[in-house]
């Protein structure tokens, strides 16, 4: 699962968003590094919905423009529970490696 699929699952497991709500959510879950521009998230929402993995919740008119908010589904709750066991493994095998690693005077958990 690419990173931007996994942020855009990860925002909507808290509830139902509309789109520009998702935007900002991606974007703090992110800490600013994954920007969604709005034709790259409609894309990924409609072709989320067409593997079942979201749907659309409902949509109201805000200031004379439909707002559609887009929800989880237990099928995409499930790939994301997935995905988040993947990345557990692998993080825990880089962390196993790095300790077993010779030390080189870089710390264990220092940032780049």
């Amino acid at each position: 699962m690419r990173e931007p699929t996994f942020l855009v699952l990860t925002a909507l497991a808290a509830g139902p968003l509309h789109g520009y709500g998702v935007i900002q959510e991606v974007s703090a879950l992110s800490q600013g590094e994954t920007v969604l521009g709005a034709g790259t998230l409609y894309g990924a929402l409609d072709r989320l919905a067409e593997q079942g993995l979201v749907a659309v919740d409902r949509e109201e008119a805000v200031d004379g423009r439909l707002r559609r908010y887009y929800r989880l589904t237990d099928e995409g709750a499930g790939a994301l529970a997935a995905e988040v066991a993947r990345l557990r493994r692998n993080t825990s095998a880089a962390e196993a490696r790095l300790r077993g690693r010779p030390t080189t005077g870089i710390a264990f958990g220092a940032q780049a």
